[in-house]
């Protein structure tokens, strides 16, 4: 079986070099894109104590976070891990990785064994460190090639989205036969 489990932060947001107020974050437009081409639910890492909707201060709590080496707590996943081989794992590109709060999921979950495809939104940085820090985190699970997606361009990704699903969906068929 297949799952997404993904963080967004919507609220002020840098978008191609400007400050915007959205009000579904862009790696949940992506996450959420996915799970309509797949057919499969989407969980949201959702932070038990919210992070601000100013841009800036989200941005100094991330790198703090970061810094510090923090594990925020999200709320309860309303999902059975063990019963998922692939995970889609989406993730803002936060101080040139994923934020903590996904640090957070991926050390309190087993994802031994696992097929781990990571998304993520950004705006300019790409994938930055993440799937190094994926492969250390989660070594005994088969991390596959990411899709970064520019957050100011996920309402046109769908095709980039389709493109790389389809190129891992052949690969998920074969493992879940």
């Amino acid at each position: 079986m297949t799952a997404i489990v993904y963080f967004s932060r919507p609220f002020e947001n840098l978008i191609g070099g400007k400050k915007e107020y959205l009000s579904v974050g862009n790696t949940k437009v992506v996450a959420q894109k996915i799970a309509e081409i797949l057919d499969v639910d989407a969980f949201a890492l959702i932070p038990e104590i919210t992070y601000p909707k100013a841009y800036q201060a989200v941005v100094t709590q991330a790198e703090q976070e970061k810094m510090i080496n923090e594990r925020p707590k999200y709320q309860p996943l309303l999902f059975n891990l063990a019963k998922h081989q692939t995970v889609y794992l989406g993730y803002p590109n936060w101080w040139g990785t994923f934020p903590m709060i996904v640090a957070t999921f991926l050390e309190e979950n087993d994802l031994s064994g696992k097929n781990i495809y990571p998304f993520c939104t950004h705006e300019g940085s790409g994938m930055g460190n993440s799937i190094n820090d994926l492969q250390e985190l989660c070594p005994d699970a088969t991390i596959h090639i990411g899709l970064p997606i520019r957050g100011s361009r996920v309402e046109k990704a769908d095709i980039a989205i389709k493109n790389w699903l389809q190129h891992d969906q052949s690969k998920i068929n074969q493992l879940e036969e």
